[in-house]
């Protein structure tokens, strides 16, 4: 391939990629626009980017109207620990999948897969009926135990990928150096695999964070509801928004994850790049 045509590539897969980041980008960037604008501007027939008359009043008023703070505390107590509790269940269980193959194994792991294409409303209802028996309707625990139940599958589908690309050689050179199974687990396999956990954990964390339909049917009292159905409450009857405090409070609770994934993703990355340097 000529240098010319190289170039006319590459530029056709940068461009490619500025459209897809414009495309992305753009409801969050409306939205940061939505949550600055006065009253007048959001009624305008001639909408603009920039607001000209940027305030906080959308703020004030979402937090006036509904106690998002409540809300952003239970979704962050079901969020971390639905995150946490899958992790500790999925690490041990995907190092057995990917060190012992069998097709049970295989088996297990395809019905993983399978798993993630269930709609909620097949779930709902035996979910629900298992914690009523547990009393555990309209509690946060009842709620993380359903977000640990559905994150767990693509969890384990993960971290299978992350066991598997440790390389085993490294585990039997500690074993001949006279590491037992335990040590060799904590000090050679644990350490390369500490992406892959930070990573599984961020997604377990993120799904909870942003889940909604769970939350709207297990929560009755509005002292246990999490952020995403607290949203809600800004829509009045017939489609009738409070278009204002809600897309400031929705762009508050978008927030965290990506204030977390900022914060985590150099260190995924650098750990994935020590992993894979041979010493």
């Amino acid at each position: 391939m000529s240098m010319p045509t190289r170039r006319s590539v590459r530029t056709g897969q940068y461009l490619a990629l500025l459209c897809y980041l414009v495309f992305l980008a753009f409801p969050f960037l409306w939205l940061i626009s939505t949550a600055f604008k006065p009253a007048p501007e959001l009624g305008s027939l001639h909408p603009t980017w920039i607001p000209h008359h940027p305030t906080l009043d959308n703020f004030r008023a979402a937090f006036d109207e509904q106690p998002l703070l409540r809300a952003a505390a239970n979704s962050l107590i079901a969020a971390v620990s639905a995150g946490l509790i899958a992790v500790v269940i999925a690490t041990p269980m995907a190092y057995v999948m990917a060190r012992h193959r069998s097709r049970l194994s295989a088996a297990a792991t395809g019905w993983v897969v399978v798993s993630q294409a269930f709609p909620f409303v097949l779930l709902i209802i035996p979910l629900f009926l298992v914690l009523k028996y547990l009393h555990l309707i309209n509690t946060l625990w009842g709620l993380i135990m359903v977000y640990v139940v559905w994150s767990l599958p693509f969890a384990l589908w993960m971290l299978v990928g992350y066991v598997r690309a440790v390389p085993p050689e490294l585990e039997e050179a500690a074993a001949v150096d006279g590491a037992s199974r335990l040590r060799t687990l904590v000090s050679v396999t644990a350490p390369l695999l500490a992406p892959g956990i930070v990573a599984t954990a961020l997604f377990a964390f993120i799904t909870a964070w942003n889940e909604f339909f769970f939350a709207l049917v297990l929560l009755k009292t509005p002292e246990k509801q999490t952020l995403p159905v607290v949203l809600t409450h800004f829509l009045g009857a017939e489609g009738a928004s409070d278009l204002g405090p809600l897309a400031a409070a929705a762009f508050l609770a978008t927030l965290p994850s990506l204030v977390l994934f900022a914060v985590i993703q150099r260190r995924i990355t650098g750990g994935m790049l020590a992993g894979a340097v041979k010493s």
